[in-house]
């Protein structure tokens, strides 16, 4: 979760468990089955099908079972991996809303968005560059 202005809006990441390359991002402010079936149908548009492994929100597995994708829940290696990824990009963007404040009325988030998108263009280049 972020904080945007006085709310809270939740960030939706696909990590590459191997090489920690952030292979989609989102941000919403629902969580439910439609938007994890929204983000992860945009997932494959970019990337093809390939399994799923979450953290056990009810809303992935029915959105996986939706797209007829193969889920599983993460296995001890997959969580550490996919939790050291996730605690850097939450270290990263803690301050967000310090720096980036909002205080529009129903915000469409197209700041939050563009801020987003060039945190991931540049973490997958320093991992590739790593």
């Amino acid at each position: 979760m972020l904080k945007v202005g006085s709310e809270y809006i939740w960030l939706w990441i696909a990590i590459d468990a191997k090489s920690k390359e952030i292979l989609a991002l989102s941000i919403s402010k629902e969580r439910n089955m439609l938007v994890a079936e929204r983000f992860m149908s945009d997932l494959i548009k970019g990337h093809g099908r390939c399994p799923v492994s979450t953290d056990g929100g009810t809303w992935y597995s029915m959105a996986c079972k939706f797209l007829k994708l193969k889920h599983h829940l993460h296995s001890p290696l997959e969580k550490s991996l996919i939790e050291r990824t996730m605690q850097y990009i939450k270290d990263r963007t803690e301050c967000f809303d310090d720096y980036f404040p909002c205080k529009l009325k129903n915000c469409k988030l197209k700041h939050v968005r563009n801020w987003m998108n060039l945190f991931v263009h540049y973490h997958n280049r320093e991992i590739k560059n790593a």
